[in-house]
């Protein structure tokens, strides 16, 4: 086995907006495997707000080379890194090494259903109310849109704005962290009148008891406070919905376990992103078949993606095997 890993820098299109954050690139970290003719592909961006950058992350591949070249499972994998971005990488390029070297789609080694196209959400950035409406009408057959608020005055207005943009579009919300008991109040009056669908981590981590009692007719979503299986404990009896991350979760193969854990328990699930190429998207794809929310928007705030890449028709992602995960082509 032979590793190969480095980091790309990718800007984006136009900065993008959340609580406490502003982003103007992408550093992709991207992990190859190469097994004889075979190579498998991975890639990650890390956990931001954990301080799991794409250097660090490499710093933690390039201690592990001889292991990984030495070989090494997807379970063993579990053991040697802890979740977060460099177990991703690695776990992504493992399995699409297998799916060469097996001649067989990761979605058929996972046992999963054959993939089809996903209804995914398009994200807006906050910003000024009509610039996030000018935005959403932007979008080529948008028909779900997830808006960014921050810790302002302004969401209401955002959140009306937006839906007079797009009268007919599932709507939902993200608050990375932002809100309060009473600023949360203060806005769900418009949220509902909105039809908002979701109101994702309303509150910062470690401040899960704050939604304990909470008088929301809009079904909560988490996604800081759950990194992988061993969180689900925190969602009991707080939230309906659990945002799967393979960045934060450490890989597709500790996400196929949440997801049938947080199913077990009740949870409906998401899929989400920390941005990057469409590599970054295809192994969330995967998991995407079992999600009754996506959230794989990634590529389309990049200045350039891979090729060949997903692509974006009437508001739904498609992953073809071509991009990630496949046979060898004939």
């Amino acid at each position: 086995m032979k590793l190969s890993a480095h980091v790309e820098k990718v800007p984006l299109i136009h900065p993008f907006h959340i609580t406490g954050y502003t982003f103007t690139h992408n550093d992709l970290l991207v992990v190859k495997l190469q097994d004889g003719t075979h190579v498998g592909v991975g890639e990650a961006l890390g956990v931001y707000y954990k301080h799991d950058t794409p250097y660090t992350m490499l710093e933690q591949v390039e201690a592990l080379r001889p292991t990984l070249e030495h070989g090494i499972t997807r379970k063993e994998l579990l053991e040697l890194l802890p979740p977060g971005g460099a177990r991703h990488a690695i776990d992504a390029a493992l399995w699409d090494l297998e799916a060469k070297q097996r001649d067989m789609p990761v979605w058929q080694l996972a046992g999963m259903e054959p993939p089809r196209p996903l209804l995914t959400t398009f994200t807006l950035g906050a910003d000024e109310p009509e610039v996030m409406a000018t935005e959403a009408r932007g979008f080529e057959g948008v028909r779900a849109i997830k808006l960014k608020l921050t810790d302002d005055a302004l969401n209401a207005e955002r959140v009306r704005a937006v839906r007079a943009a797009c009268p007919d579009a599932w709507m939902m919300i993200d608050a990375n962290q932002g809100f309060t008991r009473e600023t949360l109040a203060s806005v769900l009056p418009a949220f509902v009148e909105a039809r908002v669908a979701v109101v994702e981590q309303p509150f910062p981590v470690g401040k899960e008891d704050w939604l304990d009692g909470l008088d929301c007719p809009i079904p909560i979503a988490l996604d800081e406070s759950i990194q992988d299986h061993r969180d689900l404990g925190l969602a009991v009896g707080r939230a309906q919905v659990i945002n799967i991350k393979l960045d934060k979760c450490g890989g597709l193969t500790e996400a196929l376990i949440l997801a049938h854990k947080a199913q077990e328990m009740g949870f409906k699930l998401m899929v989400g992103n920390m941005g990057g190429s469409s590599w970054s998207m295809a192994p969330g794809f995967v998991i995407g078949s079992l999600c009754t929310v996506v959230d794989l928007d990634g590529p389309i705030y990049l200045s350039a993606d891979r090729t060949p890449a997903v692509s974006y028709h009437d508001g739904h992602i498609w992953c073809p095997e071509t991009v990630w995960g496949g046979p060898v082509a004939a």
